[in-house]
């Protein structure tokens, strides 16, 4: 049965942790915690946790936290794919994404990098633009504030509720995918 690779995109250290950049990140600690895997640094400048995404014979999944600033992220993720021979057609990226409202969660083969700096240097690292992504709606910035400010800032207070519902279905679509494929989970999880 064939690895896939789950990565998590984030920035590293507690003053980053619940930021809106860094919902990669919290998807995979769900991920890991559903399935009573724990995290350890791998020497590829990333945490990771192996594990298997659902109940037996549930496909295998490598969850990958690169430990790099997520505008470097490319390097851990490449490195991964490369150690644990995983194709890029089973590298799944999670992360922010601006053009959606925040609850909404889109899946995706490819396609472009929107602006968001880590899916550029994962493309360029993998010397694709074909892996999967889940991508979580935080929304667009209010008035004139900077994105790039935006995105490092935690959620509002009125928003946390919302958040954790959020990355309970981000961590649902991903499983479906790896269990189901690209195709399957849109169909459910598109219809939200």
């Amino acid at each position: 049965m064939s690895t896939t690779l789950v990565a998590g995109l984030g920035n590293p250290g507690p003053q980053y942790a619940a930021t809106r950049h860094n919902v990669g990140f919290m998807v995979v600690d769900l991920l890991a915690q559903r399935s009573g895997a724990s995290f350890k640094r791998h020497r590829t400048n990333a945490e990771i946790a192996e594990t298997h995404l659902g109940a037996p014979p549930a496909p295998r999944a490598v969850l990958a936290k690169p430990l790099s600033f997520m505008n470097a992220s490319g390097g851990p993720v490449s490195g991964l794919a490369n150690y644990f021979s995983v194709p890029p057609g089973n590298v799944v990226v999670i992360h922010d994404e601006l053009d959606l409202p925040l609850g909404v969660v889109r899946l995706k083969l490819g396609g472009g990098d929107n602006g968001h700096n880590g899916l550029k240097s994962i493309t360029k690292s993998l010397s694709t633009k074909d892996y999967l992504r889940v991508r979580i709606g935080i929304g667009r910035p209010p008035g004139r504030q900077d994105p790039a400010d935006y995105v490092l800032k935690p959620f509002a207070a009125a928003e946390r509720a919302e958040v954790g519902v959020v990355l309970e279905e981000a961590a649902d679509a991903v499983e479906l995918l790896v269990r189901e494929g690209l195709e399957r989970a849109q169909n459910s999880v598109h219809v939200r």
